[in-house]
């Protein structure tokens, strides 16, 4: 049925040729040319798979081979596709889809476009061949323009640090420590603008399993503040994509991250609709009654995130002014969520006991990973955080704590 339907579609004429030619052979004769004009026209009546198409152009890059690679994880480089440019360099490679988010690369030689494809999408890619790595353009994607972003950052921190390594002014030391910030103040960057609350994103496993000089950037076995950001994945990956392989591979490690470093990893808030509405790194630690208290408890207020140390000089008239601040716009809708970095777990709770507002203790001090995170220079430090649990002031860029609190009120 279906030949005949193709074939009756697409030419009457050609039917009645072959029938009028079939009648002039004998039966035999006739079996034998049936089966060989039958069986291609049956391929080709094959339904193909649902597939996710690449396309676009790659400048300056007539007669060499275009591939189309699968970046699979336990079977290496797969090709896909190919094809020879002409002088216009237009391609249109494809490959079956997946069944949750996967890598591929565009490669000519030794330059590749790095791609992740989740879906039947159409991803088109704008290029030209001597810098095709990092110069060019994609669209179609959000997934792989932040891959293409997350690949610049990773360029350009590989020119800061060879940099430092070529500067013989500094000791062997010095060169060492300054490569320590720049990777500590890459991966904070890359945390805070592409992976948080974007744990589920192809992006994000992409930005995590980055490599620079044959090694990750984020370190999954002896990093505890990696190794948060690791289960943070993995637990956004197994709700999404429960029977991916790259979940099953982001657990596992995940899980020997937590076994290595054998200390407390913040479990950043996974739960996808809290995710989609939240503007901050989450976190919680214990008030002075023992009970875990959340920052993200505290959305539809105007939150003073406060970092401070009560040991420290003139933490007592800090906290006098901060008890007139709550106590005249409490009623308003302003709460406050103090965290002490005091190592002194008696002495924060003897201070912090007639507080009013959400108190708690950070054992860990300053080498915990939120530290970090929210990039704090000295103590004490505060954010304002709006009613929707949006990041919307810090102590260093607002003049008038006041006057920003009320316009947030």
């Amino acid at each position: 049925m279906c030949i005949i339907k193709v074939f009756h579609a697409k030419n009457h004429a050609k039917i009645r040729i072959f029938l009028y030619f079939c009648m002039k052979i004998d039966e035999k004769s006739m079996k034998r040319l049936s089966f060989l004009f039958i069986i291609p026209l049956m391929l080709a009546c094959t339904p193909r798979g649902e597939q996710f198409t690449v396309e676009g152009a790659i400048a300056d890059a007539r007669d060499t081979m275009l591939y189309l690679e699968h970046l699979t994880l336990g079977d290496g480089v797969v090709v896909l596709d190919s094809i020879k440019l002409d002088e216009t360099g237009h391609f249109s490679l494809h490959g079956p889809r997946p069944a949750s988010p996967e890598f591929y690369r565009l490669r000519i030689g030794r330059q590749a476009v790095n791609l992740s494809i989740d879906s039947t999408e159409t991803v088109s890619i704008e290029a030209t061949l001597p810098r095709m790595t990092l110069d060019y353009r994609v669209s179609g994607s959000g997934n792989c323009d932040t891959i293409r972003m997350l690949n610049l950052m990773l360029d350009t921190l590989g020119r800061r640090i060879r940099r430092v390594v070529d500067d013989r002014s500094l000791t062997l030391v010095e060169r060492e420590t300054a490569i320590e910030r720049l990777l500590k103040d890459y991966k904070t960057a890359v945390k805070l603008r592409y992976i948080q609350n974007r744990y589920g994103a192809a992006s994000s496993y992409y930005a995590m399993f980055q490599t620079l000089n044959g090694r990750m950037v984020f370190d999954p076995v002896s990093d505890p503040g990696d190794v948060t950001w690791f289960s943070a994945l993995a637990n956004s990956w197994e709700m999404l994509y429960p029977a991916s392989p790259r979940t099953e591979n982001l657990r596992n490690i995940a899980m020997q991250g937590r076994r290595n470093t054998r200390r407390r990893v913040i479990e950043l808030d996974m739960d996808n609709e809290k995710v989609s509405e939240t503007g901050i790194i989450d976190m919680g630690f214990p008030d002075k009654t023992g009970r875990e208290r959340r920052l993200s408890q505290l959305k539809g207020h105007v939150i003073l995130l406060d970092f401070t140390a009560y040991g420290m000089q003139g933490s007592q008239e800090r906290t006098l002014a901060l008890r007139e601040l709550y106590d005249k716009y409490h009623a308003r809708g302003l709460e406050i969520y103090q965290v002490s970095l005091d190592p002194n777990e008696h002495y924060w709770k003897t201070v912090s006991d007639q507080l009013p507002w959400v108190c708690v203790w950070n054992r860990e001090g300053v080498a915990n990973d939120i530290v970090s995170l929210y990039n704090l220079q000295a103590l004490p430090t505060w954010f304002l955080i709006d009613r929707d649990l949006n990041l919307s002031g810090r102590m260093e860029m607002t003049e008038d704590l006041e006057t920003e609190l009320l316009r947030l009120l």
